[in-house]
């Protein structure tokens, strides 16, 4: 009797089993089948892609993956096994859309798209918005004027960087555009160099910057403003600290910034030696007439001033002036020691 309940106990636990294991390959099955298919079937809205030269499988399954393109990445790369072709996925610019299959965007990695020759730029850090808009187009890389309609109101950019969504309504990205030398795919848009720049600037962001703000009670804009200004002023990376330190302790204080960099970028010219008529220029931008920092950054700073702009020196320096023929400066406390650092002419 009690090997007859036995062998039944036995028998229900094996046919439980039996169901729990035709359940998950069922379960299996339905999910590679669904992995094959669309993401999102009649979402035809153009996703722009970019597979860097010598990636690896793994590495564009992370791109579709991250991108929206494809279910699962494992099943992705379980696909180009299938279908014999992980030797002849090809780098490029791609335009994909979320109601393709699984087979149509491993057949258009294998037969390529557009030119993915590249070509390098070099934007210099200081440069304001019209400048690197005139550099890429006398390099042929961008309508000048359709690149500057896209970076004069960051509301085109904001759906895919977070942090421009901090910046005033129309906005425009001076400031933003991250200084540096980039390669682009020949085929690049103005759309795609200037999410390259922002891209950059963003990893600086978060990692320099982010946790930084609160510390000053500066605002994103704030920060980026004057460590424009430092990028302006300032020649020695080992000085920018101290030009940091400056302007903190003169908006700490309550006194004007009075920034010649400020007043040539209303000019729109960097004259060396500004009249006095210039200094008094109305404009929100000049620092001469109206306290506090301006309005928005005046050109792109390298990393170093943004760094600087979040790090000031420890030090109580107010002044410092243009003193030595390497750019280097005199800083000092006293408006007294202002005047006599000043060189003689």
């Amino acid at each position: 009797m009690e090997k007859t309940k036995a062998k039944g106990i036995s028998s229900i636990i094996v046919i439980v089993l039996a169901l729990i294991i035709i359940a998950a390959v069922y379960f299996a099955l339905g999910y590679y089948r669904k992995a094959l298919g669309p993401v999102a079937l009649g979402d035809n809205k153009e996703i722009r892609v970019e597979v860097p030269a010598g990636s690896s499988t793994e590495k564009i399954a992370s791109i579709l993956y991250e991108n929206g393109l494809i279910h699962n990445r494992w099943i992705f790369k379980l696909k180009v096994k299938e279908m014999g072709v992980g030797s002849s996925l090809k780098a490029g610019e791609y335009s994909f859309n979320r109601s393709m299959d699984l087979e149509e965007i491993v057949g258009l990695l294998t037969k390529g798209t557009k030119s993915y020759d590249t070509t390098r730029f070099t934007i210099p850090e200081g440069y304001e918005l019209d400048q690197i808009g005139q550099r890429l187009a006398d390099e042929g890389l961008v309508d000048f004027d359709r690149f500057m309609e896209l970076a004069s109101d960051k509301a085109n950019f904001e759906g895919e960087f977070s942090f421009l969504r901090e910046l005033e309504e129309g906005q425009s990205l001076e400031g933003f555009l991250f200084p540096s030398t980039y390669e682009v795919y020949l085929s690049a848009s103005e759309e795609d160099i200037i999410r390259k720049m922002l891209a950059e600037f963003e990893k600086i962001y978060e990692a320099e910057i982010k946790d930084k703000l609160a510390e000053f009670d500066f605002t994103l804009n704030e920060a980026v403003t004057l460590a424009s200004i430092i990028e302006r002023e300032g020649k020695l990376d080992e000085e920018r600290p101290l030009m940091s330190a400056v302007f903190h302790n003169r908006l700490r204080k309550g006194m004007k910034l009075e920034s010649c960099a400020t007043v040539q970028y209303i000019l729109g010219e960097r004259k060396e030696n500004l009249t006095t008529a210039e200094t008094q220029i109305p404009s929100p931008y000049n620092t001469y007439v109206n306290m506090g920092l301006p309005p928005g950054p005046i050109a792109s700073a390298g990393k170093a001033s943004l760094v600087a702009a979040v790090n000031p020196a420890d030090v109580d320096y107010l002044f410092f002036v243009l003193t030595g023929s390497d750019g280097s400066h005199t800083f000092t406390r006293t408006y007294e020691e202002h005047l006599r650092a000043k060189p003689k002419n």
